[in-house]
């Protein structure tokens, strides 16, 4: 039996292929892909199957797969969903090694599309035969000529290889991504589209293609993740080897999210955890298609910048000033020119702002050789990891286009590691040739300045994963009986994880309160305990300030008395009595089980920070402590860690401990561990720790 890596290798670089449902009509899907396999000179054998024809598009057709010479690597079936599980079954026994399924009305219309669809992988998983779609368009790797989609977007022609490769859900979008790709003159290698994902999913396809050396960035698209550890590995993977992931992840909204569940009944997950996967591992999260295009474009060719500093040349003060604006935004640097050097700029062109943006005037265009050594000496003294030319028009003047484009490149010449990028409106013919000769060209000065923002969130994507390996120990797994745990119950074990709770002790019905609270010292809390009573405040359950013996015993007896009369069913464990924690930064911290990624940490300042301004963010588990202070530093309320006003700075390194710590307790406990919740939390002054408040466990509920 084939591994799965064989076998998606077969999928994607195949020796032979068989088109099941073969059309001498060029139009049709059983046409198309022959058509494509044929003028892109495809070195394989080729057999096309239709049992009314002795040949199809001018090559010997077979009556079945049975019959072939030999069995192919992958089988193409272009065949009606009502056809499809017997072709799947016809190629199961012949040894094909993979099939792409392009028909739909299978699991994505109803229950009986979903029981076909489930023979189908049942009879291809009892020979190891892996299967695309259905409901998909297909793949190509044009390296290699194969070409086994139907996509009408190649009917004017194939694709020019390249660094490009693209993985999408949605074969309709993968088409249109490879479509404008190919109208700015990007070349492509592969493209996988995986519809219903019956069997091989995003995820798989994803990690195929960042081992293959060909690739230097890939387009994604997705509207839900199935395997989250092979995505997980995939980005992994990507980041080591400098690979650059644009991914379109759809659901944002409430209706996005649902057209999601309808369209290919993939579960969405949280959008703000895919935010969040994201940022762990380095991945650009395209909000636009054109957004996509353009990142994947300008890291096509594998070339980082040094540094995040931007040097903008402008004839114009306004669009320096718009782009300067914009790149603040993108979070680049546009430092100023050295003083030495805006004085040397400020003797070749005497009414030139030469600080940054520099702006050399209009005069600049009359004396090319003039700007040739201005933008020299800019590039030279500036050390700069980027430069942005605006030009408006004037690249498309056909006196004055040849004269600039020497001019800047002589003047690129000059700094051969500083990434040259342009704003033009220049017809593409135009546009190319600057691109030929490494720019990055836009129209748009916004755009160009997100792009270039991307480059610079992979470079230190990148060099983080170079400079650390996470080392991360197993955390222990918990025995959980499925049952509700009481605060008392949870917090023994999360401390043994590596979370620090105050000295606490338990008052039982009959226990003198005053005594009990008196061995933990005031001001005291005291809180309910109990396994049925999750939300202690909602009955009354929580007394804090208490001073003194006598209060405790007074509000002991208060708690008890509420929780008869709201909880009579409750199983009452006793009151719970620690010592008033005062001071620190109250932040929340927990674990939820996310339908995409399984447990995920939580983590936002406490109080009206999280429930009113939602300013939370998230890591999947597990991760270590570096991570977890990105995490910390993500939110947006972060100066509140580090001191205002006067406060003192909090002890965050404590913090991102053990947020690392609740990470692996929670990967190693992923299948009995539904959510934790640590809220609240008090962040004390450096050096004095973490002080977790409360602690609430809920174990996954076992199946029936």
């Amino acid at each position: 039996m084939l591994t799965r890596t064989d076998s998606i290798s077969a999928l994607l670089a195949p020796n032979s292929v068989a088109l099941v449902g073969a059309s001498d009509d060029v139009t049709r899907i059983g046409g198309r892909p022959l058509r494509y396999l044929r003028e892109s000179g495809f070195a394989g054998a080729v057999y096309p199957v239709n049992p009314k024809r002795e040949t199809v598009q001018g090559l010997k057709a077979y009556a079945s797969i049975g019959v072939l010479p030999q069995a192919p690597d992958v089988a193409i079936l272009a065949v009606p969903a009502a056809a499809t599980v017997q072709a799947v079954e016809e190629c199961a026994e012949r040894g094909v090694k993979a099939a792409i399924v392009f028909s739909a009305g299978f699991a994505e219309t109803d229950e009986a599309g979903r029981a076909m669809q489930d023979e189908m992988v049942r009879i291809a998983r009892g020979s190891g035969m892996r299967l695309l779609g259905p409901n998909c368009l297909g793949v190509f790797n044009s390296s290699i000529g194969f070409y086994g989609t139907f996509s009408a977007m190649l009917d004017s022609g194939l694709v020019t290889p390249g660094p490009i490769g693209i993985v999408s859900q949605s074969g309709a979008y993968g088409s249109h991504l490879m479509y404008l790709a190919r109208l700015r003159g990007l070349g492509m290698n592969h493209l996988v589209t995986t519809g219903n994902e019956c069997d091989i999913n995003v995820a798989e396809a994803l990690r195929w293609m960042v081992e293959q050396p060909d690739v230097n960035v890939i387009m994604a698209y997705a509207e839900g993740i199935r395997d989250r550890d092979t995505f997980i590995e995939a980005l992994e993977v990507a980041r080591e080897r400098r690979k650059a992931i644009v991914f379109m992840k759809v659901g944002r909204s409430e209706v996005g999210a649902h057209a999601v569940s309808s369209h290919t009944a993939a579960l969405a997950g949280s959008d703000a955890v895919f935010d969040a996967v994201f940022r762990q591992y380095g991945v650009w999260r395209a909000s636009t298609t054109a957004e996509q295009i353009d990142i994947a474009a300008a890291c096509s060719r594998g070339v980082y910048p040094r540094s995040n500093s931007l040097g903008i040349f402008t004839m114009s003060g306004g669009f320096g000033i718009q782009m300067a604006d914009d790149a603040e935004t993108a979070g680049l640097d546009v430092k100023p020119m050295p003083e030495k050097a805006q004085q040397e700029l400020k003797a070749m062109l005497p009414y030139a702002s030469p600080v940054n943006p520099v702006d050399a005037t209009a005069q600049a265009v009359t004396d090319l050789p003039l700007m040739t050594s201005f933008i020299s000496a800019m590039l030279e003294k500036g050390d700069y990891g980027f430069f942005a030319g605006i030009f408006g028009s004037g690249p498309a003047s056909p006196t004055f286009s040849g004269k600039l484009r020497q001019a800047l490149e002589t003047a690129a010449a000059a700094s051969r590691d500083t990434i040259m990028a342009l704003t033009m409106t220049a017809p593409d013919e135009i546009v190319r040739t600057y691109e030929d000769k490494g720019f990055i060209v836009a129209q748009d000065g916004s755009a160009l300045m997100k792009t270039l923002g991307a480059m610079v969130h992979f470079k230190e994507s990148f060099d983080l994963a170079a400079s650390r390996k996470p080392d991360l120990s197993p955390g222990e797994k918990i025995a959980l009986s499925g049952e509700s745990l009481s605060e008392r119950e949870a917090k023994p074990i999360l401390a043994k994880a590596g979370v620090t709770f105050p000295k606490e002790a338990l008052i039982k019905p009959g226990d003198d309160a005053g005594v009990v609270s008196a061995s933990v010292g005031f001001p005291a809390v005291l809180k309910i305990s109990s396994p049925d009573i999750a939300h202690k405040t909602e009955i009354g359950g929580v007394i804090v300030g208490v001073k003194d013996e006598a209060e405790a015993r007074e509000a002991a007896a208060t708690i008890f008395a509420r929780a008869r009369e709201k909880r009579p069913d409750a199983r009452i464990e006793g009151i719970l009595v620690s010592p008033m924690i005062s001071g620190g930064v109250e932040i929340i911290a927990g674990v939820v089980r996310d339908p995409a990624f399984g447990p995920v940490v939580m983590f936002g300042l406490g109080g009206v920070f999280v429930e009113v301004l939602k300013d939370v963010t998230f890591r999947a588990a597990p991760f270590d402590v570096p991570e977890a202070h990105r995490m910390i530093r993500e939110i947006r309320g972060f100066a509140m860690l580090e001191g205002v006003r006067g406060a003192a700075p909090s002890d965050v390194d404590a913090l991102a401990e053990m947020l690392s710590a609740l990470s692996v307790f929670a990967a190693a406990n992923a299948d009995t561990v539904e959510s934790i919740d640590l809220n609240p939390v008090r962040v004390m002054e450096k050096g004095k720790g973490v002080v977790a408040l409360d602690a609430l466990i809920v174990p996954a509920r076992r199946e029936a």
